[in-house]
């Protein structure tokens, strides 16, 4: 008789189980021996049984290079399936970008008053409205801004005014104090001569009032220079002058 065909489930007794698992492994192992040996293959085999116990096979020195390998693979062949989807993805972009631009171009060369000669009645009449509707914001953003400038312009005229007002305070301030000085300087100048009993200087004469002694005995004002020198030139006046040096001076 031949070897029956084995199901292929869960074996439920666990000895059966656990010595189905042993032969099975030692067999696989074999077998990634085989197909390394023979066909030059780099092969990795690694098992972990039902508690965890790991068991592994390689045909290099250590599994680690294959798995290092298969990563470096897996990773290249990633960026390769991502760059196609991504140029798939770039070029029905890019597509449709061009699409997109053909129009706006196409909508800019109408609103200039191109190419307007393909327009049906009904796309002149949406082109009209939405000439009127950008006209209409133009002029809105215009007035807006308009009224800005004034409005600042009015701003900066209060400000001249206030500064102008504040520096014309400033100078009544500055007069009103010089003015207050000028008249404390010349009460003070009054009550000095007053303090002196001193003529004012526009009020003094030419001729000192401080007394002289004569050859008399009297007190004279003194004269001025002009007065003296009148004096000598004139005739010589005896009244003052003793009877006894009479008879001298005729000599």
């Amino acid at each position: 008789m031949g070897r029956g065909r084995v199901q292929l489930k869960r074996i439920e007794n666990k000895i059966s189980r656990q010595v189905t698992f042993s032969k099975r492994r030692v067999g696989l192992q074999k077998k990634a021996h085989e197909i390394s040996v023979l066909c030059d293959a780099q092969v990795a085999l690694i098992v972990f049984s039902t508690k965890g116990k790991l068991y592994e096979f390689s045909s290099e020195n250590s599994v680690d290079v294959i798995l290092d390998k298969y990563e470096r693979q897996s990773h290249i062949e990633q960026l390769a399936t991502d760059n196609i989807e991504s140029q798939g993805s770039m070029s029905f972009e890019f597509s449709k970008l061009t699409t997109r631009i053909q129009v706006l171009q196409k909508n800019i060369r109408n609103m200039e008053g191109d190419d307007l000669d393909r327009l049906s009645f009904r796309e002149l009449m949406n082109l009209e409205q939405q000439l009127d509707n950008a006209l209409k914001r133009v002029r809105t953003r215009k007035n807006q801004l308009m009224n800005e400038s004034v409005s600042e312009l009015h701003k900066k005229a209060k400000a001249l005014q206030d500064q102008n007002l504040l520096l014309e305070k400033k100078a009544k301030e500055k007069e009103r104090i010089t003015t207050e000085r000028l008249q404390w300087g010349q009460e003070t100048l009054g009550q000095n001569s007053s303090a002196f009993n001193l003529p004012p200087p526009m009020l003094q004469t030419p001729q000192m009032l401080v007394p002289s002694l004569t050859l008399g005995g009297t007190f004279h004002a003194r004269r001025s220079p002009d007065e003296v020198d009148a004096v000598q030139t004139g005739p010589c006046s005896t009244s003052l002058v003793p009877s006894w040096m009479l008879p001298h001076l005729a000599r």
